[in-house]
């Protein structure tokens, strides 16, 4: 069973489903990064296209069992939390992979290379609440990775700031009003493809990310943002 429906609204876990949704749209889709369910052959295909992915449970939040994969002319390259480990053979790779991710499902996501703070990724988490009737934005705030980690989980160790401070530091001061007001517009028609596909959704947290070229991402999107 996929969505549980509580007092704070419908609770939607699948990372595959919502992507999906948003992909619907495509002002919307050019946000979302290139995703597929994982297999076998979907990674081999992926890398080989991109060069980096991360890979994800379908179904689980604050950066657990979160992987970035890179293939390079020496081989490949799996990071999980603080630990890199190199293979020769993709078969080696896969075999490594599938012992972290046991029987759980997985997407692969294509690897945006954020912009960062001090050599440090940096995202977004911006908190979009319905109450009586009327969607608001609740917050918005930059999150830096811990050194050493790509993940930014402020439960994993990120540290918080404002959002004007994370894109003043990550790409320049100019930038600030018009990527915070883009992230907004983002939110307020993705949030309308969400709630006409599950009806109930009433609290919504957005994990957005931008490249180093300034591209705002949708990496993710919570139904029981923190």
């Amino acid at each position: 069973m996929d969505t549980a429906t509580i007092s704070s609204g419908r609770q939607l876990a699948s990372k595959w489903l919502k992507t999906n949704a948003l992909l619907s749209n495509p002002s919307i889709a050019r946000h979302i990064p290139p995703s597929r369910l994982f297999t076998s052959a979907n990674l081999q295909a992926m890398l080989s296209k991109y060069g980096m992915v991360v890979i994800k449970p379908v179904c689980g939040g604050g950066g657990i069992g979160v992987m970035k994969v890179s293939r390079s002319a020496a081989g490949y390259s799996c990071t999980y939390m603080a630990k890199t480990r190199t293979f020769h053979t993709f078969a080696g790779l896969l075999s490594h992979i599938n012992r972290l991710r046991g029987r759980r499902s997985y997407l692969i996501q294509k690897g945006i290379r954020l912009a960062t703070v001090r050599g440090r990724p940096i995202d977004y988490r911006v908190k979009y609440v319905k109450a009586n009737g009327v969607w608001t934005f609740r917050s918005m705030v930059g999150r830096v990775a811990r050194r050493g980690l790509f993940v930014t989980n402020l439960c994993r160790g990120g540290t918080r700031l404002t959002a004007s401070q994370g894109i003043r530091q990550s790409l320049s001061q100019k930038m600030v009003g018009a990527k915070k007001r883009e992230m907004r517009r983002l939110t307020k028609i993705a949030t309308s493809l969400l709630e006409r596909r599950f009806p109930g959704v009433g609290s919504l947290g957005y994990d957005y990310g931008i490249d180093r070229n300034g591209h705002i991402w949708i990496l993710e999107v919570n139904t029981r943002p923190q």
